[in-house]
Parts: structure tokens; C-alpha cells; sequence
């Protein structure tokens, strides 16, 4: 990982990470690192990793409900079709695409991919996001390029 994702890491309250972790080392470090982690598990990780994730993580964060799950589809279309498979969810972190991502559906679910720190795949950056919860509102969302 790239010093200032860690450096971000360790200011953090609460990490979030959608799968693709390859390794069990990568996620030991950012449990050791992280005041508080949630994932999930990607489509290139193993048995071991898959034991330790759930697919869908979910948790209420300063009263928002949050999901985070890898892989989400195609981009057109997703907005309704995670409206529909996470009701009641405030925000959904996903990744797999590698793609940064920040919309919200017709009917107000906020939609989140900070792309990858590692692999920029067709993008110009790596990237990550950081936001705030405050009182139940996401806030300060931010995308950062490495």
C-alpha cells in the first residue's frame, strides 16, 4: 500500500475495504492498523480470506446503515438495482471495477467506489476516497489521487 493510504489509514476512525485483498497478510496489517475495519471479500480472494469476510458487510455508523460488497454489475442500471438488493441502506461501498464512483439513487441511496490505491487499472490515478459521518449524514466525500 502506498505510505499515504496508510498514513490515512492510521488518522481514520473506521477503514473501510471492498475485497480483492489477495493477500491475508494485507488484511492482518490493516486489523493491526486500523482503529476499526470493515470489509468484505472480492472475487480474487481465496478460501481463507473468504473464512475471515462476509460478502456483504453491513454496520450502522453514527446512525447510518452502511453495506460494503465487491462486485455491483455493469454501470448502467446501478443505482436502481442497488436501491432494490440493499433497501434500507443509507450507503453503499462497493468495488471490483477499480472505477472511483460517487452517485446517489432516485430514491437516496449514496453509492461509493474509491477506486484502488494498487491498481489504476484504465484510470489516470490510483485513488481512495476518505468522508465523515456526522449525526447520521454523509459528509466531506472525497476522492484522492496517489
Amino acid at each position: 500500500m502506498p505510505e499515504p493510504v496508510w498514513a490515512a489509514v492510521e488518522l481514520a476512525d473506521v477503514v473501510i475495504h471492498t475485497g480483492d485483498w489477495v493477500s491475508v497478510a494485507l488484511l492482518d496489517e490493516l486489523e493491526a492498523r486500523s482503529r476499526r475495519l470493515i470489509g468484505c471479500w472480492g472475487n480474487n480472494d481465496g478460501p481463507e480470506l473468504r473464512s475471515r469476510l462476509p460478502e456483504v458487510a453491513r454496520v450502522t455508523l453514527e446512525g447510518l446503515s452502511v453495506a460494503v460488497v465487491h462486485e455491483t454489475g455493469t454501470a448502467k442500471g446501478r443505482e436502481e438495482r442497488c436501491e432494490r438488493a440493499y433497501p434500507g441502506v443509507d450507503v453503499l461501498v462497493f468495488g471490483h471495477s477499480h472505477i472511483p464512483w460517487d452517485t446517489t439513487s432516485p430514491g437516496g441511496l449514496r453509492l461509493l467506489n474509491p477506486g484502488s490505491p494498487t491498481d489504476r487499472r484504465r484510470q489516470p490515478y490510483c485513488t481512495y476516497q476518505t468522508a465523515t459521518i456526522t449525526a447520521g449524514r454523509l459528509e466531506q466525500v472525497a476522492l484522492h489521487n496517489l
